[in-house]
């Protein structure tokens, strides 16, 4: 296996429909993990580390370092397991720089004023755009592909690149962009750099959802199928057209079921609100406001 050829191993989420990933370097034994996945009940407000579980015991298994542990934006239909993740295993926390727009977007919804610091603070690290960093041997890229919201990022690690929501399997299409900060024709743009990327990259995606027509849950294609086969985005359809498309199919969608803890723990890099006196912590639901 060539240096420059990560190891890559997925972890899905069935509840969210999310792929968190284990990035390695087969060399040094140098790690990256990308978008973990929480648990969290919200009938009863408990969270668990069942999924982040595996993903600490695949290091273990591997003799990993963790280096990094990165998120490819402020999710919003699952909590990140990162802080726990970083606890276990150590590592920086990081992000893109947009997460600062996010923060600022989101600080007068949940009523943050006074508790929320909207310069990126709470992570280890933000990747400004085009940033390359290490995970051992390989070489990444910090990929800026806004449009889905303010603060996404694709990170490009050798021959692999973890586009997050900005496109997801062919037949599944691309990210919704109705959230607060979303802009259909920028993710157009987005997909575009993505495009340039050469045909033979690994695509590695946030999400399946697995579509009519199919039966397994997949996570992996490439960029000539992205420009080939992607239902919403094929490599020619113009600006117009696209954006047309994503708001007829956004205004049917429901809003995801975890968005109000998801983003207000997220923007803070995975940490859950302050405690009170008496030890106790908790999340804010705004009324008519998302």
């Amino acid at each position: 296996m060539s240096p420059m050829t990560p190891q890559v191993l997925p972890f899905f989420d069935s509840a969210s429909c999310t792929f968190s990933y284990l990035v390695y370097d087969t060399a040094g034994g140098h790690a990256a993990v990308i978008d973990p996945v929480l648990d969290f009940d919200l009938h009863s407000g408990r969270a668990a580390t069942h999924q982040a579980q595996k993903i600490l015991a695949a290091v273990q298994s591997l003799n990993l370092t963790v280096d990094w542990i990165v998120e490819t934006h402020a999710h919003a239909d699952h909590l990140s397991a990162a802080v726990w993740l970083q606890q276990q295993l150590g590592g920086q926390i990081a992000i893109g720089q947009g997460i600062e727009q996010v923060q600022q977007i989101f600080k007068p919804i949940f009523a943050l004023e006074s508790e929320l610091a909207s310069d990126g603070r709470q992570f280890d690290y933000l990747f400004a755009a085009d940033e390359e960093w290490g995970i051992g041997s390989l070489i990444a890229k910090a990929l800026y592909v806004p449009g889905h919201t303010p603060a996404d990022m694709a990170f490009l690690i050798g021959d692999a690149v973890f586009v997050g929501d900005t496109i997801f399997m062919p037949d599944v299409g691309t990210a919704r962009c109705d959230f607060p900060g979303g802009d259909a024709a920028t993710l157009y743009h987005s997909v575009q750099k993505l495009y340039q990327l050469p045909d033979a990259t690994r695509v590695f995606v946030c999400h399946d959802y697995l579509p009519s027509g199919r039966d397994q849950y997949q996570w992996q294609s490439s960029i000539a199928e992205q420009k080939a086969q992607n239902i919403h985005l094929p490599l020619g359809r113009s600006c117009d057209d696209f954006v047309a498309l994503r708001q007829a199919r956004d205004a049917t969608l429901a809003v995801p079921s975890l968005i109000l803890p998801s983003i207000q723990v997220n923007i803070c890099a995975g940490h859950w609100p302050p405690a009170d006196a008496q030890g106790r912590q908790f999340l804010k639901i705004p009324l008519n406001m998302i």
